[in-house]
């Protein structure tokens, strides 16, 4: 089998290949020392060096010919700028790498990486890496005699090892995501790939993000277990806070985020550093964060721009480089447009939003995290609890049911799921136990259910108004208002309440039909949005 010629690409070592000036020959310069080596023989050498180093390459070009004289040595002149510069390093050997005639069926390619800068021999690996260089890399090192040839090692990114280190990569990036997961075996494709964006970006950047769904989804519990990752990645040094701002109010407010100086306000005894300032070099979360006054706003949002604040008051400003995670269980875009939230703070915010889903959206998961319940409660308690085989079919299928309509989603399946291990007898959860906890969270949900439907009715109507209305009317009108809330006209919530009659209608005007239905209670169209 014919042998195909070996061909080296690499960099001229300005100091390395120079040696000492007066013997040469006492110093290992490993561009001509690739070519000394016993057993390998070098046919062409691509050498690429500077514009300033023509005479150091044509001295090299002089030195191989004389103990290497089969190999042909062809300089390229090649001009980095700055060699630090790692874009511009990049650029112009991916430039030489697309101009490069090669020829791999009849020459075989060596990319030598010991000379030049660190960022070149990281770009020279990038590019054969991606294949630009379609070769093995060559590495030369010296031997403990400076005027012996040393020895080279051809390293090939194809081997078992290389796919064993990237396996090794893949197998630590699936461990994260498992991580920000909690150990739960999700199963809910868009749950896993929201998951998986989120790995990503929070190792990547501290810029920002914005964790947004419903109550009990699970945002407290995400953010903190992104702050470990970060942590564990060194990606952050400080601490974790976690503040809910739905709890702050007037002063207390400032304080609480900002900080004070002694005096500041009746009550301030002492300093208070806020929590800005602690979470310096760490992680803040700020859940409910629509709920923050507009002043609070403000200072926060020149804290994330200018990464400097003022205490409440004090005439000093302070620093602190913290990575925000907000929160939020409402609609911030129907807040800005109500003047309740700065457009300018959402827009900042608003970098790397993610919106995790309710239970109900995710019934793949509800399995899973039924047993990861289980888990956690024997961690915690030091008993071992599992379901009888009736017992847990039936508990699965009412999870699953319409009639589970899980408002606090995640918390209200812990919550379940820790009531019946700890009244189970011998730590198996029966039937009966189950049938119990059944009737407790659809009786729970039902009085929520109705306290919302009469919110929503009082606050149009009135308690007098509302109490000549039947039940029955008063829960069918509760869900179209909440339709009208939801829709962007009367015109598109007459479209969605009556889509299936009015395809049976010669002609079909379903805003009349939803005024005239309102109208029936003394309810403008005007009054929905003015409330909603």
């Amino acid at each position: 089998m014919d042998v195909k010629p070996t061909v080296v690409i690499g960099l001229l070592g300005t100091t390395l290949d120079a040696g000492r000036m007066q013997d040469r020959w006492q110093s290992w310069r490993p561009t001509v020392a690739i070519c000394q080596q016993p057993d390998f023989v070098v046919s062409r050498l691509e050498l690429l060096h500077g514009i300033r180093d023509k005479s150091l390459a044509r001295r090299v070009a002089e030195d191989i010919a004389a103990v290497s004289p089969e190999t042909t040595v062809r300089p390229h002149e090649i001009e980095f700028g700055d060699p630090w510069d790692f874009e511009r390093v990049y650029e112009t050997l991916f430039k030489f790498a697309r101009t490069y005639p090669f020829e791999t069926e009849g020459e075989d390619y060596l990319i030598h990486i010991t000379t030049g800068t660190h960022v070149a021999q990281i770009c020279l690996f990038l590019l054969t890496e991606s294949r630009y260089l379609p070769g093995r890399l060559l590495q030369s090192s010296p031997e403990r005699d400076r005027t012996a040839p040393g020895t080279i090692k051809i390293i090939d990114l194809d081997l078992s090892k290389y796919d064993r280190i990237a396996s090794r990569f893949h197998q630590e990036q699936r461990d994260a995501v498992s991580y920000l997961k909690g150990g739960i075996d999700t199963r809910n494709v868009a749950f896993n790939q929201l998951i998986d964006r989120i790995e990503q970006v929070a190792v990547a950047t501290r810029d920002p993000l914005l964790l947004m769904g419903p109550t009990g989804a699970g945002k407290s519990k995400l953010a903190r277990r992104i702050f470990e990752l970060k942590k564990l990645r060194h990606a952050v040094t400080g601490d974790f806070i976690d503040v809910n701002c739905a709890t702050l109010r007037g002063d207390g407010a400032m304080s609480t985020l900002f900080g004070h100086v002694k005096g500041a306000f009746t009550g301030a005894l002492r300093d208070r550093p806020g929590v800005l300032r602690t979470a310096d070099k760490g992680v803040l979360f700020l859940d409910e964060i629509g709920e923050l006054g507009i002043d609070e706003q403000a200072m926060l949002l020149r804290a994330l721009e200018e990464k400097t604040f003022l205490p409440f008051g004090s005439d000093r400003e302070v620093r602190s480089d913290f990575q925000l995670i907000a929160g939020t269980n409402r609609d911030l875009l129907v807040a800005v447009r109500e003047g309740r939230f700065r457009e300018d703070l959402l827009a900042r915010i608003n970098l790397w939003p993610f919106t995790l889903p309710g239970l109900r959206s995710r019934p793949e998961d509800i399995e899973p995290n039924i047993q990861f319940e289980l888990d956690q409660y024997a961690e915690r308690s030091g008993r071992r609890i599992t379901f009888s085989k009736e017992a847990k079919e039936l508990f699965h299928d009412y999870a699953l049911s319409g009639a589970a309509v899980w408002l606090g989603n995640f918390r209200d399946l812990n919550a379940a799921i820790v009531r019946m291990a700890t009244l189970s007898p011998g730590g198996r959860i029966s039937l009966d136990l189950v049938r119990e906890e059944i009737e407790r969270l659809s009786s729970a949900w039902a009085k929520l259910e109705a306290n919302e439907t009469q919110d929503t009715l009082s606050d149009l109507l009135g308690k007098e108004r509302l109490d000549g209305i039947d039940f029955f009317d008063q829960v069918q009108l509760a869900n179209v208002i909440k339709v009208c809330r939801d829709s962007r006209s009367l015109s598109d919530a007459g479209r969605r309440l009556f889509s299936v009659s009015r395809g049976r209608k010669a002609s079909t005007n379903d805003a009349d039909r939803l005024r005239k239905y309102l109208n029936r209670f003394g309810i403008e169209w005007s009054q929905i949005v003015a409330d909603s």
